[in-house]
């Protein structure tokens, strides 16, 4: 029988090159949250079931939930996202711990969906959220450092934007102002959530089924459509004392404040569908027209917690995927190119009886920081140039039994083709320009 040599569907291996580009986005990630103050952590990837049936939605929670009876018969599930994973671990060390907590995460996924551009089964994420606090001043620092991840990539002037709303707003337009009764809200807030994607009259045909009715429809397509907080006021006045349409005033205006004005709009479509959000939510969409599409969001949710018999901790945070972050700085031609590593050296092995010389000159070069590429088998001249540019390498060392007589190396350049030859003690000086 002959095996596959694909992965399975949904998933991708990683060449060198292609993992080289996972990297700088997860570098990059890294700092950014580092420079906000943020501790790195990491859960296991097996979770038990329950952790995510409670909160994570009929989807993440349900039939796209990858699961597993261990052998005490419990059943687990590869973990499908980050956030009441982290929330299970907070809640372990919560009483102890200073507040607030700032913590983040890169770890992968996997969702038993379909695969689509921008969505595989297997995926990597960045999480980063803040425990321990209400203040709206939280909210504000996890939009900055939102901002900033995209920032840091130096995108181009309105290549994407942040588009927020409040699930307080969400809240008072089904209850309030559609006036639905407490058995629909949550299927309703769940098509509000696609609506984007089935359009008005999917909508309003399976609201219909649903026995929403027809003023409570108009009402909601009316709020959902909204882009603009004056206009929401003016159309609906008893948002103007609701907290989550001052609290979103403010952020705004905090945002526009800081200098993120170009980047950030009120938008009331912005619902996410996860249950465990009760506060701001948000989401960036890369506005380039062969990518047009949601990059990431998040948002607050204070009451999750208590899923694992905790009092409640107040969180906020986003998380953001590796593919559509890499589809977007492919689609802005923002990918690092390819440049050879100063510090990347081919060390070929011309004559097996000085393989101890050459090793011991590389073994320098390692202490000194330098990534070095030793021979392991003897080879032409041709043949290791050859390989050396195919490679890339920045400089290819030539010792031969001439140059080991008289304790010199030849140091050639790969990029312009020159070369030296320098005394053996002297190479890592040589090689730092020196």
């Amino acid at each position: 029988m002959t095996i596959s040599n694909l992965p399975p569907k949904g998933t991708s291996d990683w060449w060198p090159d292609e993992f080289a580009n996972r990297k700088y986005i997860f570098d990059t990630w890294r700092t950014v949250n580092r420079q906000f103050g943020y501790d790195e952590y990491l859960t296991p990837m097996l979770e038990s079931a329950e952790v995510y049936r409670a909160k994570s939605g009929e989807d993440v929670g349900g039939k796209e939930l990858m699961t597993m009876i261990d052998r005490a018969g419990r059943e687990l599930a590869i973990r499908p996202e980050m956030t009441p994973s982290v929330t299970r671990m907070v809640t372990r060390f919560y009483k102890q711990s200073p507040k607030p907590l700032r913590l983040f995460s890169i770890a992968n996924y996997y969702r038993n969906e379909r695969p689509q551009r921008g969505r595989n089964r297997e995926f990597w994420q960045l999480n980063t959220d803040i425990f321990g606090t209400t203040s709206l001043w939280a909210d504000l620092e996890i939009l900055q450092v939102a901002l900033e991840l995209v920032l840091a990539f130096n995108p181009p002037a309105g290549s994407f934007v942040l588009r927020l709303n409040h699930r307080q707003l969400i809240d008072a337009a089904l209850t309030e102002v559609a006036q639905l009764p407490a058995e629909l809200v949550t299927p309703t807030v769940r098509l509000l959530d696609k609506y984007g994607k089935i359009g008005k009259e999917k909508f309003i045909n399976s609201s219909t089924d649903l026995g929403v009715s027809d003023a409570a429809i108009e009402a909601l397509i009316q709020f959902i459509e909204c882009r603009n907080l004056d206009d929401l006021v003016t159309q609906f006045p008893i948002f103007a004392e609701n907290k989550g349409f001052q609290d979103t005033q403010t952020l705004l205006q905090s945002l526009t404040d800081l200098g993120y004005g170009d980047w950030i709009t009120f938008n009331a479509s912005i619902i996410r569908g996860f249950d465990y959000y009760d506060g701001m939510v948000f989401e960036t969409f890369d506005t380039h027209p062969k990518n047009n599409r949601a990059l990431f969001g998040g948002g607050r949710y204070n009451g999750l917690a208590n899923i694992f018999g905790s009092e409640d901790i107040p969180a906020v945070g986003f998380a953001p995927g590796d593919e559509t972050m890499r589809l977007f700085l492919e689609s802005w031609d923002l990918l690092p190119s390819e440049t050879a590593d100063p510090q990347h050296i081919f060390f070929p092995l011309f004559d097996e009886s000085l393989v101890n010389e050459c090793t011991q000159l590389a073994q320098t070069l390692r202490r000194a920081g330098f990534r070095v590429e030793q021979g392991v088998e003897q080879q032409s001249f041709k043949q290791a140039l050859k390989y050396a540019n195919n490679k890339g390498f920045a400089y290819t060392l030539i010792l031969g039994s001439n140059e080991a007589a008289e304790g010199k190396i030849v140091v050639k350049n790969m990029q312009d083709g020159s070369q030296e030859t320098v005394e053996q003690a002297n190479l890592v000086a040589a090689l730092n320009g020196s």
